[in-house]
């Protein structure tokens, strides 16, 4: 049961970019607050990011107290419960360093940013990414997220190497608002982590595109027993509003499961994938071969939501592949992959900010209900087989259906990964926001909802409802304070003991209260 006497949670992203003809009073307050240096060769940025929880979920493994990621009553042991309530507080900052020596003429860039995160009070004088909040700190925690550089040979291009962003976008992550990437293209359904490898981008006056390669993992140097990723992505511009792009990745998996986060692995056989809530192949300790494709075509409208009163964006995207298994040292054809995930969100701006707005969010997974019984999976597959997590749906207004972006050490959810665990979904979200104050006190109201395009043993299709509300105050520039609160009533789905944890009858409907204050200095 929702306890009203506390409060609630974290981040969202950046404000909208607001469109050239008409720039919203708020931008022209951070030209005036903001003065521009453009000539500085090391420039700092900070995300700080504190919040206060309560809600009743928890892991029931003591040793997954501190840091826990994936599927709510999936393998990380999270569960909920109608008497206990988990109370806490955590703290995040995330620095970025920009170092463009003048030297080259602003056409070398190196960046690095970091992470440092606790939960308050945890541990101190250790070593360890996650913790160091106790008293007297002292704690070895800090976290490479990236470091790498950008050469720009010619004006429009790009070339990033190095330890990076892993978007599933032809944005440049780092020339883009964060906003922007979550609306458009596959907003990081598919690959939405960081990762090492090389990118060569062009950025034209009516298109872009990119093409990568991405080392996923590397056991043994000597032997072919690595994960490699490939892509391609091309956008074009149809018009002022309008955009079309299409791309296609490819990952080669030759590591059988190995290698990954700790003892977990990744892969297709591997015990990530059912923290993360993907499916997991039934390959047992057998080797195998996989090769897997995304083919798919995207657009959207209005991206901004400050060029017209409507705003829409939208995806279809197929995956395909094949497995092979080693047997008696024998390399034998494997079940064949084959599913189909799709995406819609459509918005209606009935005032002058982007927050005073209505908007749905729908989304389809293909859905598989009988495993590889027939050598054939048909459901979905993303980043999330490889890495923890590896792709983020995180963009709809959800918070307990689906996961919210809101997240310090902890980031649970019923879907994690749109596969919904290879069973598939149909589901959505609707939400109406509102600012109250124009780009001071603003607020949201929203439901969640989704049934699941297969049933698990035991259990129905219905996966439930969410309702959920927020209300923020804009305390300065990039400073805000959020309350946001959210209460998901599970459905027959979670009947199954296969997908509740192993219960034998259905689980507390979760519950989550936060508050929040993030400020993003530079």
């Amino acid at each position: 049961m929702l306890r009203p006497s506390l409060l609630l949670l974290l981040l969202v992203g950046l404000p909208l970019l607001a469109t050239a003809q008409s720039i919203p009073p708020y931008f022209k307050q951070l030209e005036e607050k903001v003065p521009e240096e453009s000539d500085k060769e090391f420039q700092y940025i900070a995300f700080f990011y504190n919040h206060y929880n309560n809600s009743n979920i928890y892991p029931s493994n003591d040793f997954l107290q501190g840091q826990v990621i994936g599927r709510l009553f999936g393998q990380n042991t999270t569960t909920t419960s109608d008497s206990l309530a988990s109370s806490f507080f955590e703290q995040r900052i995330l620095p970025f360093f920009i170092y463009k020596p003048k030297l080259f003429d602003n056409r070398v860039t190196l960046r690095a940013s970091f992470e440092i995160d606790f939960t308050w009070g945890d541990a101190a004088y250790g070593t360890g990414g996650n913790s160091g909040a106790a008293p007297s700190g002292d704690q070895v925690n800090l976290q490479t997220q990236n470091v790498e550089l950008e050469f720009i040979p010619a004006p429009g291009w790009a070339v990033n190497l190095g330890l990076q962003r892993m978007f599933d976008s032809p944005y440049n992550p780092y020339r883009t608002f964060f906003g922007d990437m979550l609306h458009s293209a596959y907003r990081l359904h598919y690959w939405g982590t960081d990762g090492v490898g090389i990118t060569v981008r062009q950025d034209a006056d009516y298109y872009r595109w990119k093409a990568g390669f991405f080392q996923l993992y590397e056991n043994f140097i000597q032997r072919v027993d690595d994960v490699h990723m490939m892509e391609f992505n091309y956008q074009r511009s149809l018009g002022t509003k309008w955009h079309w792009g299409g791309s296609l990745y490819y990952v080669r998996d030759r590591a059988n499961g190995q290698g990954g986060p700790s003892i977990l692995g990744q892969g297709l056989n591997s015990t990530l994938t059912a923290y993360n809530g993907t499916f997991r192949f039934p390959f047992g300790g057998r080797p195998y071969r996989a090769d897997v494709g995304w083919l798919g075509t995207y657009f959207d409208y209005n991206l901004s939501q400050m060029a017209d009163t409507w705003f829409a964006s939208g995806y279809v995207n197929y995956n395909f592949g094949r497995t092979q298994l080693n047997e008696n040292d024998v390399w034998e054809e494997g079940p064949s992959i084959s599913g189909l995930g799709a995406n819609l969100r459509l918005g209606y701006r009935y005032g002058k900010t982007p927050n005073d707005a209505v908007y749905a969010d729908a989304m389809f997974a293909s859905g598989d209900d009988n495993g590889v019984a027939d050598d054939r999976y048909s459901g979905v597959m993303t980043g999330n087989t490889w890495a923890t997590p590896g792709g983020l749906n995180v963009s709809h207004g959800a918070y307990l259906l689906f996961p919210h972006a809101n997240v310090v050490n902890r980031y649970v959810a019923a879907v994690t990964d749109i596969s919904n665990m290879g069973f598939g979904l149909t589901g959505g979200t609707l939400n109406l926001s509102r600012d109250f104050i124009p780009y001071k006190l603003n607020g949201k109201i929203g439901m969640a909802t989704a049934i699941s395009n297969a049933e698990p043993v035991q259990g129905g299709s219905f996966m439930g409802v969410e309702g959920n509300f927020k209300v923020g105050y804009t305390l300065g520039t990039f400073m805000d304070l959020e309350l946001h609160a959210a209460h998901l009533w599970l459905g027959n789905f979670y009947d199954s003991p296969a997908v509740n944890g192993g219960m034998q009858e259905r689980p507390a409907d979760p519950y989550t209260v936060l508050v929040v204050f993030k400020w993003l200095m530079f």
